[in-house]
């Protein structure tokens, strides 16, 4: 038997697809990104939560945004990557969030990502809507050293 977030998150052409509105007030931006993680579970990826800030008051805006990085980050993670071990940190920094997520998969070449026209449109326009709204967004990879994505947005 299936649980109702298995059979509601999808991996659709290894993108990950929530057909729920997002509930921030209910489930907490940490939730709502775990929820992200069903279908890397379900290829047998362990994850790893490290949120050692609780209670730190996220605007919807930069809530979602997060959640769309995650969202971005998790499907590579679970087209890509080859990873058996993803670690998602949710932490306050000062006067903003920071969102690290890193797996020990196959790593990619940032630079070739970052000019290529078939590859790294996703975290391309990641890292445009970051930087929009203020924030920064760091892309860490190298081939066979796995993924490291930091993003941080300010929260005044």
């Amino acid at each position: 038997m299936t649980t109702t977030s298995e059979e509601e998150i999808k991996a659709v052409h290894g993108v990950l697809t929530d057909p729920r509105p997002l509930d921030f007030q209910t489930l907490g931006l940490a939730g709502c990104i775990d929820r992200l993680a069903t279908p890397l579970r379900g290829q047998g990826t362990r994850l790893h939560w490290e949120t050692p800030h609780h209670g730190v008051e996220i605007d919807a805006r930069s809530a979602s945004l997060l959640y769309r990085a995650a969202q971005e980050t998790l499907s590579n993670t679970y087209k890509y990557a080859h990873a058996t071990d993803v670690t998602i940190r949710l932490d306050a920094v000062y006067h903003g969030i920071r969102l690290v997520i890193s797996d020990n998969g196959t790593g990619f070449d940032c630079k070739k990502a970052v000019r290529g026209r078939r590859h790294g449109f996703g975290l391309r326009l990641m890292c445009a809507a970051v930087t929009g709204a203020g924030g920064s967004s760091v892309v860490d990879s190298n081939p066979g050293t796995g993924t490291k994505v930091t993003i941080t947005l300010p929260l005044d």
